[in-house]
This record gives structure tokens, sequence and C-alpha cells, in this order.
């Protein structure tokens, strides 16, 4: 079917406020003149829905179980992930005017604004899907479109053993260290399965246990039968109505947190997670971006001295607060993978410094010098 044809009856549709489905669709074939076959007009509607209700020619994308990312930077060039890599579809655009159209209309289920005054977007769809949208002239060229699946269900720590993330026996230690209540952090760069591994690990706490989670946007999907969910909200568009993370970490900490979660430090509320930290809430965790275990005590401190921290204090609070940084990688491959296990310590200075305690191993963690403080911590849980 041509896409003027499509184009005649989409704006038919828009008029009259008919809903796309087979009758209406083939209603509004019959005002063009064109007689059509039940097979096509099937197809028009299907098209038709995704385009008006779905998210169009990207819809069968999505709907693959194994695809956790859509990229769209131009008309014709769609990127998926499917675990390995970025890898080039054949789904393309008809131009540049339909990406525009499909990055608004979704913003727009978001309940978000996107046009030439506010050119870029990051929400969370109806589905629970992340979106983030740029428009031209910003994005040079064409609408970038990025889209983040969300799967309903986590993966098992044993899941993630037989998908390569852990190493063979690995799901031992980290059912311990969930076990024994120790505080820790989930480091890596984008993309590294953060998010995945922190929702299998909370899937493990003890289902008598509440678990309070904190984020910008609602990606952690524990299977655990007792989880409070708080998310972020943005400003509107009178600049009213702003829900920060920070603010989310101060009403958790009200709610009676057997766990509480911060879905990624990224800001200000650094100070509030470890100050809870610190106040008897044992076996806290979140997520923070850094691209080595090692760098994760001078992002923390880059967060925490924006938030007003000085230096000092904040290494006091870390130290006091956290005792484990677990790390991800992704290889040139495309595998995620959990890369190495750090303990806090601290120096001679008195700042916290990390100390690798095992490292990936193809037979299993490999203990490294740090490994007799990370059996103290899990202790009778190992």
């Amino acid at each position: 079917m041509s896409d003027t044809l499509l184009d005649a009856v989409r704006q038919r549709l828009a008029r009259s406020g008919t809903e796309p489905t087979p009758a209406g669709v083939a209603t509004a074939l019959r005002e063009q003149g064109r007689l059509l076959g039940d097979a096509e007009i099937l197809g028009a509607a299907e098209e038709l829905r995704g385009e008006l209700v779905g998210t169009g020619v990207l819809e069968r994308l999505l709907a693959d179980p194994a695809v956790t990312d859509v990229l769209v930077s131009a008309p014709d060039r769609v990127w998926v992930d499917r675990g390995g890599g970025l890898e080039l579809t054949r789904v393309t655009f008809p131009d540049a005017a339909a990406v525009r159209r499909l990055a608004q209309r979704l913003a727009a289920m978001a309940g978000r604004r996107l046009d030439d005054a506010r050119p870029w977007v990051d929400a969370r769809l109806p589905d629970g899907t992340r979106m983030h949208a740029v428009l031209p002239p910003v994005s040079v060229g064409s609408t970038c479109l990025s889209l983040r699946v969300v799967r309903p269900n986590a993966f098992t720590l044993a899941e993630l053993v037989d998908a390569g993330t852990l190493p063979p026996a690995g799901d031992r230690l980290l059912r311990a260290l969930v076990d024994a209540r120790v505080s820790y952090l989930i480091s890596g760069g984008t993309g590294a399965g953060k998010t995945t591994l922190l929702s299998s690990l909370l899937g493990a706490v003890d289902r008598r246990e509440r678990i309070v989670l904190a984020e910008d946007s609602a990606e952690l999907r524990p299977d655990h039968p007792h989880v409070v969910r708080l998310e972020s909200r943005p400003a509107n568009q009178e600049g009213a109505g702003r829900v920060t993370l920070r603010d989310l970490v101060r009403q958790a900490l009200r709610m009676r947190p057997d766990r509480l979660v911060v879905g990624e430090v990224r800001g200000g509320e650094v100070t509030e997670l470890l100050a809870a930290l610190n106040t008897g809430h044992e076996g806290g965790c979140g997520t923070v971006h850094a691209n080595a275990a090692e760098h994760v005590p001078a992002r923390l401190e880059a967060l925490g001295t924006a938030a007003g921290l000085d230096r000092a204090s904040l290494h006091s609070q870390v130290a006091a607060a956290l005792s484990v940084v677990v790390h991800l990688v992704r290889d040139r491959g495309g595998q995620r993978r959990l890369a190495t296990i750090h303990v806090l310590e601290r120096d001679s200075a008195g700042l916290v410094i990390t100390v690798p305690a095992v490292r990936w191993g193809p037979d299993g963690f490999i203990r490294e010098r740090g490994w007799e403080r990370l059996a103290l911590l899990v202790g009778e849980a190992l």
C-alpha cells in the first residue's frame, strides 16, 4: 500500500476520531475509492494502529524478547542491541518527519512535551519502556530516539550464571552478600547491566523484608513480594511540581524500609543515602556510573562535594556506610559480565579506597588481596 494512500487514511481517521480498527480502516479506504481484500485491510489497520497508538515501525523490534535497546539515529539507521552489541536493522522510516512524529507522540503518551521550545525529553512510557529523544537542530539531520526496554521479570542469579554474566558458582557469593545485609554499590558504564544485576540481587532478599525503591525512572523489577516503588517527577510546563530523587530518599526513610535502594546515585541524593546507611539501614544499595571499581570513591566525592559535603566528611560517611563495590563491564563483543568485586578501606590519609577481593575467572571467582575482608563481611552467610 502506498505511503500516499496511508497518509490519506491517517488524516481521515484523525479528523473523524475513528479508531484504526479493520472496520474503520476499510471505511476510510472506501472513501479513497479503493477496494482492497481482507488481508490488505488488516495489514493497513495494523500499520496504522502501530503508528497512532503504538511504536510504529519499531513495534516488532520492541516485541523481540532478546532486544534491550532500540536506537534511531536517522530514518534509515535503526539499531538494536540483543546483548551482543549494536546491530543495524532493515527497519526504516519514510523520512525524518516520521521519526519526529513518533518521538513527539511517545513523549505525549508519557505526559511530556517535545517541540522546538523543549527539544529533548527523557521519560518512561506507560509500559515501562525508557525513552529519550532529541529534535533537530540540536540533533543534526534527524530526530534521535532511544528506547530502553524494561522486561517485566527479573533474572534469577542462577540465570545470570547461565547467561555468562556471573562466573560459575558466582551466584553463591552474591547471595551471601545479600544475606549478610552488606551495603554495596553496583558500578559500571552505560548498558553494562547494572539495573539487571540489582534487580536479581533484590530478588534474593528475604521474603519477610520490605524493600523501598527510589528511582528517577522506574526500571527495577525485583521478583519480591514486598516492594514499594517511588519515582521522581519533572516539573510541569509552569515549572512547578518537581519531585527529585533526593526528595524520594527522604520520604523512603519514613516508610520503614528494611532495604533502602537508590536506582542510580547521580546527584545530591548521595548525602541522604549515606546518612540513611549510617543510621541503621543495613543492606542498602544502588548503582553508580564509573569506568572502574577503583573510580567509585572519586565519583562519590564529586557528587557529595556538589551537594555541599566537604571531602573529609564525605569519605568518613562513605567508610561507615558502604562496604562493597560490585563492578560490571561490557566487552567488545557486547557480553555483560561481573568483572570484579572490591571492598572499601581507608588509606593512610583517611581517604576511602577500593581493594580487589575477587575477579572474574572462567571457572569461578579468583581471589585477590581483599578476599579476607570480604569473607569477614559475608561471614556465616557464605
